[in-house]
């Protein structure tokens, strides 16, 4: 069973960047898994109509990254996600709710889906935390060129909020390690060695 790996962290953090580096670097090691935003079938839409198409782009995201996880766990191959499903439900889809983009129904639909999911998947076996204070986050999300991009420099501090309240939950709070991206690296160079070697020590998840 393959090992899975996901790099997490707020709008703007470096999630692809080193996803695709670390790839990239040890392209015989790892595999990337990429949200692949600009592909997925209703994001375009959803940016048009926010609510109209909130609820089928959620479930539409979980639905993939629970697929990427599943092609990983079948094969033996480390895959490495930017997000995932997990960051896909706590901080996508409850910021969603709570800028009214989904009712409550639809959040209680999405969250059904999302504990289903992870009941028959098991968690991450690696959780990388990208960290770094909010004004380095807003300037590093100024220089990217995204045409899709629902979040917004100002939903930063909130999703700020949201991973801190995700990062209590079980089996977060125990199983993720924070990187600090505060440093200009954009291409990670200063930590590319050491997270190669936290993923290599990473023993496969295991509940209880």
């Amino acid at each position: 069973m393959g090992k899975l790996v996901t790099i997490i962290g707020n709008s703007g953090a470096g999630k692809t960047t080193l996803t695709r580096r670390l790839c990239k670097t040890w392209k015989n090691q790892y595999t990337p898994f990429l949200e692949q935003h600009a592909e997925r079938p209703f994001q375009q839409n959803f940016q048009q109509h926010l609510k109209e198409n909130s609820l089928a782009n959620q479930l539409d995201y979980m639905l993939y990254r629970a697929e990427q996880e599943q092609t990983i766990r079948q094969h033996d191959l480390v895959g490495v996600q930017d997000g995932g499903l997990d960051q896909d439900f706590y901080i996508f889809t409850r910021l969603f709710f709570a800028k009214g983009y989904l009712t409550q129904s639809e959040f209680d639909l999405c969250q059904r889906f999302y504990n289903l999911l992870r009941q028959l998947l098991p968690y991450p076996d690696v959780v990388i935390l990208l960290d770094a204070p909010l004004d380095i986050l807003m300037k590093r999300r100024l220089q990217r060129a995204r045409r899709l991009d629902i979040a917004q420099q100002s939903d930063l501090s909130a999703m700020e909020e949201l991973i801190h309240d995700w990062m209590l939950q079980e089996p977060f709070a125990h199983a993720t390690i924070r990187i600090d991206v505060s440093q200009d690296d954009p291409g990670f160079s200063n930590n590319l060695e050491r997270i190669s070697q936290i993923i290599a020590k990473a023993g496969k998840y295991t509940s209880g």
